[in-house]
């Protein structure tokens, strides 16, 4: 790294043995993707303003060329909050490095899904993306079949778009029985 590690604390005094631990897994990442030019960690422990307290609170802040990846995680234990934090961000920055290298296959044509629930009457529908998430589409989205031929199940090919509430479709059609 270009910059050194920085560490912080928000309600809690970080053990020797502790902090080494943060450095060595910091260390890891940097072997990851040898170009990252800074990494902070914040480790934040629950207040004890309420009866509770909450979870402890980890966030990673990486910076590399032309981006910044952040991992931020949330856990009643302070050892699985730091675990879990890690494990996210070693996976973006692996991912980070893949597609810098070109090795990510970027998606020919349009995504295909699913249709998961069709409300005939109210004129829209969801269906599911190759990735589960859940996309909304309305009559007018729907070229072939026309809408009122759609069945929960049928699998389609789809444009997305971000719309005021989330994914939405702005055209949908039905995958053929080759496709």
């Amino acid at each position: 790294m270009q910059v050194p590690l920085e560490i912080s604390t928000r309600r809690i005094d970080l053990s020797p043995a502790l902090e080494a631990d943060l450095r060595r897994r910091a260390d890891r990442l940097d072997r990851l993707y040898d170009r990252m030019t800074s990494c902070r960690i914040a480790v934040e422990r629950p207040s004890f303003h309420h009866n509770e307290g909450g979870p402890y609170r980890v966030r990673i802040d990486m910076t590399v060329p032309g981006s910044e990846l952040v991992a931020d995680k949330q856990a009643e234990d302070l050892n699985t909050a730091i675990r879990d934090a890690f494990q996210a961000a070693e996976r973006q920055v692996d991912e980070f490095s893949q597609r810098r290298r070109g090795e990510v296959k970027t998606q020919v044509g349009p995504p295909e899904g699913q249709v998961i629930r069709l409300f005939k009457e109210d004129g829209f529908g969801f269906l599911q993306g190759p990735d589960g998430t859940e996309v909304y589409f309305h009559r007018n989205a729907v070229i072939e079949p026309s809408f009122d031929d759609l069945e929960v199940g049928m699998r389609v090919r789809y444009a997305e778009t971000q719309g005021i509430d989330g994914p939405q479709a702005s055209t949908v059609s039905l995958v053929g029985k080759g496709g």
